[in-house]
């Protein structure tokens, strides 16, 4: 805690305003030392940075394992903060953090160290979502600082396990034009381009290195980057390779502009993930064309990225319908992920598992909160509706079927059974892709082990106990669910 803000108290007093499992600040004195912060911040214009990090993979029942964890991973985040940084547990699962006079280009590497002595501990079995806000830059008061800490921690979970996101507000140009940054140590290379393109309509903005390319990156959306090789501190190559593998600016087209006309130089462009390679000087008309071609590329996307956006919102705006399954499709996503890594499944078939872990309940959205909701049994009449879902989330993300590949046979078919007892399609045995299988343990599991209108939540043991039950009837895939109980064991 920073001297400003540090307060003296005795181990008695101190107690009180500690979380009793993990021995850090509890949630009421951490919001008390935000404010705290923000005063301070606002009065001296230092700036800090707020996280939000949410542990994924519990069950949330404060058993004696969880506690463990939570304080196992509790002494990971203070060894890994400063001295006058501040960190509390303000949720069963979910802690804050705040770095102290530190802005948003120097926090990402403190939040890499948190997460990476997480899996060095942990391996697999407790993954790690993390959203990042900056105060002054992103946000004015508490209500705006929490409103986007939890954005950028959403936006986390929707890029899977283990992800770090930082918020990013996005700048819209009023004309809404085409934007590229120019990054070149030479002004008059950029002057020389900024020529070329500005009669085309295209917005200019420009970087003399990689630092500062990265920090225009933190504050608006790009939609070409053009890039020098030689520069000062980092260089061309290792830019690329540093936005190409960063989730939030992948997407973005990444031009070499370099007067470098060597095959060595082409092989470590395409190495690094450039899009395109040009060599100086610049070709107008070829390049320009290339440029263009690019540009419908990355309009493409975000357009796909934008509906994709749209569905996990409204797989969340379900789980806001039913009040019992908060943080259920991450869990279920999590467990069907940790299940394809150890059964061997490839990147692809681990992709649509996160996929269709986030949208597999999505058909929801058309069903009655009274039915979702209801404390007893179901009617007849009310389960035959409840088994509509799939075949309503399967129309709902039928235009995305390209993108999504065999998550949408998840959506679809994760309530079938190897006996044909399930729904929608009463399909058997190998009719059944192993994904939806998977995803079907995942959901049975997760379901058992969460409190629900009609019952509590049963011990874990009871769960695998059903699981097992079923695998035995032919109803689940034993070699699934013997891999799944081998995982969580």
């Amino acid at each position: 805690m920073s001297q400003e803000t540090k307060i003296n108290f005795n181990n008695k007093t101190e107690a009180i305003f500690t979380d009793p499992v993990t021995g850090l600040y509890d949630q009421s004195f951490f919001y008390h030392l935000m404010e705290r912060e923000i005063l301070r911040s606002q009065r001296f214009g230092k700036p800090f940075t707020f996280s939000l990090i949410e542990i994924n993979s519990m069950s949330n029942k404060d058993h004696e394992h969880d506690k463990q964890i939570l304080r196992t991973f509790a002494e990971l985040i203070k060894k890994n903060l400063r001295e006058v940084d501040i960190a509390a547990r303000i949720k069963e699962n979910q802690f804050g953090v705040l770095l102290i006079n530190c802005d948003i280009s120097s926090d990402i590497p403190v939040f890499e160290r948190i997460k990476k002595s997480s899996q060095t501990r942990f391996g697999e079995t407790v993954t790690l979502s993390i959203g990042i806000v900056n105060f002054m830059e992103d946000a004015i008061d508490n209500i705006s600082l929490m409103q986007k800490a939890n954005e950028a921690l959403s936006k986390a979970k929707f890029k899977g396990t283990n992800q770090i996101y930082s918020f990013k507000p996005i700048q819209m140009l009023k004309d809404q034009k085409t934007t590229i940054l120019l990054v070149d140590d030479e002004q008059f290379n950029i002057e020389l381009l900024e020529d070329l393109l500005v009669p085309l309509n295209f917005e200019i903005v420009s970087a003399s290195n990689g630092s500062d390319a990265l920090k225009i990156l933190n504050r608006i959306e790009v939609d070409l980057i053009l890039l020098d090789v030689m520069m000062p501190g980092i260089n061309g190559f290792e830019l690329c390779t540093n936005l190409k593998n960063n989730e939030i600016t992948r997407m973005i087209p990444v031009v070499i502009v370099s007067a470098l006309d060597d095959i060595e130089s082409r092989i470590k462009g395409i190495e690094a993930g450039a899009d395109d390679f040009i060599i100086k000087p610049f070709n107008s008309l070829d390049h320009l064309a290339r440029i263009k071609s690019l540009l419908k590329v990355k309009n493409l996307n975000k357009n796909l990225t934008s509906i994709e956006n749209v569905l996990f919102s409204l797989a969340h705006a379900i789980e806001a319908k039913d009040q019992y399954t908060e943080g259920h499709i991450h869990r279920v996503a999590n467990i069907a992920v940790m299940i394809g890594k150890k059964l061997g499944l490839s990147s692809e078939e681990l992709e649509s598992l996160r996929l269709g872990g986030i949208l597999h309940d999505i058909g929801k959205i058309g069903i009655p909160n009274k039915i979702l909701n209801k404390p007893g049994a179901l009617t007849p009449e009310e389960w035959e509706i409840i088994k509509t879902h799939p075949d309503a989330g399967t129309k709902i993300c039928m235009p995305l079927k390209n993108m999504l590949g065999p998550a949408l046979d998840i959506i679809r078919h994760h309530h079938e059974k190897l006996d044909g007892s399930g729904y929608p399609d009463g399909l058997k045995g190998d009719e059944i892709s192993v994904v939806a299988k998977i995803m079907a343990i995942a959901d049975i599991y997760d379901a058992l082990t969460t409190v629900r209108p009609y019952r509590l939540a049963m011990p874990k043991d009871k769960a695998i106990s059903i699981l097992l039950n079923e695998a035995n009837s032919g109803a689940l895939d034993k070699n699934i669910v013997t891999c799944f109980i081998n995982i969580i064991r």
